[in-house]
C-alpha cells in the first residue's frame, strides 16, 4: 500500500498521469502548473506540483519553479479530497482550501482537473487510508 504524499505516492500519481494516453491528448493546447501544499500532516508539512505542457503531464515533489495556480490545505482536507470522501469545491467554499493564482486559468481547464479524480482512481485505491488526528473540541 502506498502512504499518502509519500514520495513513492507522488511517484504512482506521475506514473498515472504519464500513461493515461486520453489525458495527455485532452492537455494538447494546455500550459499549466498547478502546485500542491499541505500543512500539519503526520510527517510535517509536504508540497508537490503537477505540470501540463501541451500533451505531457508530470507530477513531482517539491514546489513548483513559476506555478500557474496554487492550492494549500491542512492534512486532513487534503486526505479527504484525495481519497474521494470529500471535494475540492466544498473546501474552498468553507475555507480549507486556499487558492492562489490565476483563478480564470483554473477555471478554464476545470474539465482538466475533473478527469483527475478518473486518472488517479488506480492511485487511490493503492493508497492506505490516511490516519487524521482528531481535532480538539473548541474551548468552552
Amino acid at each position: 500500500m502506498l502512504t499518502f504524499l509519500s514520495d513513492e505516492w507522488i511517484g504512482a500519481l506521475h506514473d498515472a498521469a504519464v500513461a493515461d494516453e486520453t489525458l495527455a491528448t485532452s492537455t494538447a493546447d494546455v500550459a499549466l502548473t498547478i502546485e500542491q501544499v499541505v500543512t500539519g500532516g503526520p510527517d510535517g508539512d509536504v508540497c508537490y506540483h503537477m505540470a501540463f505542457d501541451h500533451g505531457s503531464v508530470s507530477v513531482a515533489p517539491g514546489p513548483a519553479e513559476a506555478p500557474t495556480i496554487s492550492f494549500r490545505q491542512d492534512f486532513a482536507t487534503a486526505a479527504s479530497i484525495a481519497m474521494g470522501q470529500g471535494s475540492a469545491q466544498r473546501a474552498f467554499m468553507t475555507g480549507r482550501l486556499r487558492v492562489g493564482g490565476d483563478l480564470r486559468v483554473l477555471l478554464a481547464h476545470g474539465d482538466v482537473l475533473a478527469q483527475l479524480d478518473d486518472v488517479f482512481a488506480p492511485v487511490r485505491a493503492s493508497t492506505a487510508p490516511p490516519v487524521v488526528a482528531a481535532e480538539a473540541p473548541p474551548a468552552g
